[in-house]
């Protein structure tokens, strides 16, 4: 419902932490309340993850409450034995670091980012597009640590320093949001077409059915729009690259493209569509990529997640999904038959997939938009990747059902927001069922349609072609964050050195 329980959400866990005594026993004790607490809220925040598979929560709140235990107890450690100013350093750096670990990993799970928690409020964060979800992250622990450190004080003067660092980034954020206003660049006319076909019958069901629902929805398109959006994944089949053809030695595309080139022809001569597809690429030996492990034809084959752009001439732009998700989609050949137990199902198609390297923009009719596929929404800086290689407006195809009618695919779609302000770029996100829709550049919800309703949602989309800070700089605050922490780390150890040294004098 809203973050701003977050800057005060660590107090009673500093609290206790100070209360424990500094020995070997206060330290347990320490690390069993901070384990109760990163444990219980993992679980509380991802228990939907269950809908797809029963093991996927226990394995995102074990790899979660890991790196929220080594930011904590690193800063209990040193604040037992250490200056206060350095233990609340690396309780920060730490903590900001472990969160940028979720996303700059090959395995990652950035859900829980405490940045991400102001998905809802996003009048009060519009300074993220200076500093991305960790600038949040940033706020949100200075609030707790200066509101502890007041309590225990009882100061007022240091009241006032800590409703400064707590009121000071929303209020600055409201006269942003008030006043912000979208550059003059034109608009596109955009649909977002809503299948709303079973995520599991998807892959298993009658793709001759789903080829009809696509064919029927695109029909009810208005006429003159510029962009038309189907979700992930929406095409059934696989399509082998480069013409998308049925067959692997086949030259043309398959017989459901021209179909769908066809239509665009007759009703929309002047749309692109953008469609989520599995394709295939094949490689000759020695030449594939660490990914590619299937045999075929005397070599191996990749398969991707992609975005299709198809215009009414037939001609094709593709983009390869750059951020799997864990387990389900990016686990390494060789654990992949052993750790299948573990996937943890968010959506796209099972097994390790071939990796896009980067945001692919897709250009058209003199517009150069940004098909970010799923997963790539919750990762800031990818995101951006699309931004700095033109696109003036961002589309995400998603396909979200797999979790069913729980939090999980209405903070995916919040979160989209946040995307939006860091780049100022209006979203629009076409998912397999609710919640597909509209947001501006500001953050704002525009038309949407809801979990399990089928149809099609049009609206203007404005352009933007400048860059944010954020879009150029990326997740900076991250990256400064590990060598902080490695610094503050070096600095116990020289620290206790040295205080050892000086009482063996």
């Amino acid at each position: 419902m809203t973050g701003f329980t977050l800057p005060v959400a660590l107090v009673p866990l500093l609290w206790l932490s100070s209360r424990c005594e500094d020995s070997r026993r206060g330290w347990w004790e320490a690390f069993r309340w901070a384990l109760l607490v990163f444990v219980v809220w993992n679980a509380a925040t991802v228990w939907w993850i269950w809908n797809a598979t029963p093991v996927g929560p226990f394995a995102a709140t074990l790899a979660s409450s890991f790196l929220n235990m080594l930011a904590f107890m690193l800063y209990h450690t040193v604040s037992k034995k250490g200056p206060k100013a350095l233990a609340c350093t690396l309780l920060v750096a730490g903590w900001i670091a472990t969160e940028y670990w979720y996303t700059a990993g090959e395995f990652s799970w950035p859900w829980l980012i405490l940045g991400n928690g102001f998905s809802h409020d996003v009048w009060a964060v519009q300074w993220y597009e200076y500093t991305g979800v960790f600038g949040g992250s940033l706020w949100v622990l200075l609030c707790n640590i200066l509101i502890f450190e007041t309590i225990r004080a009882r100061s007022a003067a240091r009241w006032t320093a800590a409703a400064g660092v707590l009121l000071a980034p929303p209020l600055l954020s409201l006269g942003m949001w008030l006043s912000w206003e979208q550059p003059d660049e034109g608009t596109i006319r955009v649909s977002a077409i809503q299948p709303n076909v079973g995520c599991y019958s998807k892959f298993d069901g009658d793709d001759t059915w789903q080829e009809r629902n696509l064919a029927e929805l695109l029909a009810e398109v208005p006429e003159g729009v510029d962009f038309i959006l189907m979700p992930e994944t929406s095409v059934p089949g696989h399509y082998w690259e480069p013409a998308l053809s049925d067959r692997f030695e086949g030259q043309r595309e398959g017989r459901f493209w021209r179909e769908l080139t066809d239509s665009l022809r007759t009703s929309h001569p002047e749309a692109m569509l953008v469609a989520g597809a599995s394709t295939l690429r094949h490689y000759a030996p020695g030449s594939q990529p660490r990914t590619a492990y299937r045999p075929y034809a005397d070599g191996y084959y990749d398969v991707f997640n992609s975005a299709v752009g198809l215009d009414s001439a037939g001609r094709m732009q593709l983009h390869h999904k750059g951020r799997l998700v864990i387990g389900v989609e990016n686990t390494p050949t060789v654990l992949f038959d052993i750790l299948r137990f573990l996937v943890i199902d968010l959506g796209g198609v099972v097994g390790q997939l071939g990796i896009g390297q980067h945001g692919t923009a897709f250009a058209h009719a003199g517009t150069t938009v940004g098909p970010a596929i799923c997963y790539e929404g919750l990762y800031g800086d990818f995101f951006g990747d699309f931004v700095r290689r033109g696109a003036e407006a961002m589309f995400i195809i998603s396909n979200d059902g797999w979790w069913g009618d729980t939090p999980g695919y209405k903070h995916l779609f919040t979160i989209s927001r946040l995307r939006a302000i860091e780049h100022r770029r209006a979203v629009v996100r076409s998912a397999n069922t609710g919640r597909s829709g509209f947001i501006s550049a500001r953050g704002d919800i525009g038309p949407t349609l809801g979990w399990e309703e089928r149809g099609v949602v049009t609206d203007s989309v404005p352009l933007n072609s400048g860059t944010t800070f954020y879009t150029r700089y990326g997740d900076y605050l991250g990256r400064i964050s590990e060598y902080l922490m490695l610094l503050c780390v070096l600095y116990y150890i020289a620290y206790r050195i040295k205080k050892k040294n000086h009482l063996v004098q």
